[in-house]
């Protein structure tokens, strides 16, 4: 591959050491409330967790990290079909909208790239008309967040095949279709490790004219005859015919490669794990480990060295 240039890591969500905690809040525990109440507890939730995307972002720009992926459900039950709402029903609105303005102000000033990655029940190959209708909700707010956070990327798993794959992909197919633009221009597909591996979604992707996020991991974990290099040079191409920087995720087995299922993530990254092909590369890639940010920091090291 010829392209070059700066390999950013990226940070998933929460943090293992430091003190940066979000709240939730449950449909359970807002039902037996009042309105009022349920928009006063939610607010507070909101903007809580608003302020801590801010300090997440003071973290990633002081650690040198460049990305950072926001947690989905940081303004919880939003799409909700009971208690839902509006980020203007909210009595501390025009705070919230302050703190993500300056989310996104550090995160464009910092070079710092940004995204979401919507929970595994958001499934547009679901045969259920429900289940693709709530997702596409799901993704229209995650894609109102990340207008007012700067965020390119709302990365999705394929889903399920539901006991026909080229079902699957074809309901795949046409639900992306009917998604908004504020949700198409932002959509990325990621390969899973049960039922769509690279040789799955590749050609879906360039079809529809839509990035796809390589899980290398996910790879090992479920082969389809494609190489790592092979799937790494056909996902760069993807990604830079539409002007964007690549996306990547890695993660190590906990269990190791050859002891019990490979598919849980251990605390950090084994460097063998890391693509040669990697290196080098202009690309984002997400540290997928339980230890976070020592993660991070540990991979970088290691990659350095």
């Amino acid at each position: 591959m010829e392209t070059a240039g700066k390999l950013r890591l990226g940070l998933c969500c929460i943090f293992r050491k430091e003190p940066i905690r979000f709240r939730q809040i449950t449909a359970k525990t807002l039902r037996p409330l009042s309105r009022p109440e349920q928009l006063n507890r939610l607010s507070a939730v909101c903007l809580h967790n608003a302020r801590n995307i801010l300090a997440s972002l003071q973290f990633v720009r002081e650690n040198g990290i460049g990305a950072y992926r926001i947690p989905s459900p940081l303004f919880p039950r939003y799409t909700h079909p009971e208690v839902g709402y509006h980020l203007t029903d909210l009595p501390d609105s025009d705070e919230i909208g302050h703190v993500l303005e300056a989310v996104r102000f550090s995160a464009q000033n910092n070079d710092i790239r940004l995204s979401f990655h919507p929970d595994q029940f958001n499934v547009l190959s679901s045969p259920r008309v429900d289940v693709a209708e709530n997702t596409r909700k799901e993704l229209a707010y995650q894609a109102m967040l990340a207008e007012l956070v700067g965020a390119e990327v709302i990365n999705l798993h394929a889903g399920g095949a539901y006991g026909d794959k080229n079902a699957a992909l074809e309901r795949l197919r046409q639900n992306v279709q009917i998604l908004p633009e504020s949700v198409l221009g932002r959509l990325s597909l990621e390969n899973d490790d049960v039922s769509f591996a690279p040789a799955d979604l590749l050609s879906v992707c360039e079809s529809l004219g839509i990035p796809m996020v390589y899980d290398v991991h996910h790879h090992r974990c479920l082969p389809d005859g494609f190489s790592v290099l092979e799937v790494t040079e056909r996902v760069v191409r993807l990604w830079e015919s539409l002007g964007r920087e690549p996306y990547f995720h890695i993660s190590s087995p906990r269990n190791g490669w050859h002891t019990g299922s490979p598919k849980p993530h251990a605390d950090y990254i084994d460097p063998a794990d890391f693509p040669p092909c990697w290196h080098g590369l202009r690309a984002t890639i997400d540290v997928e480990a339980k230890a976070k940010e020592l993660a991070v920091l540990k991979l970088r090291k290691d990659l350095a060295g």
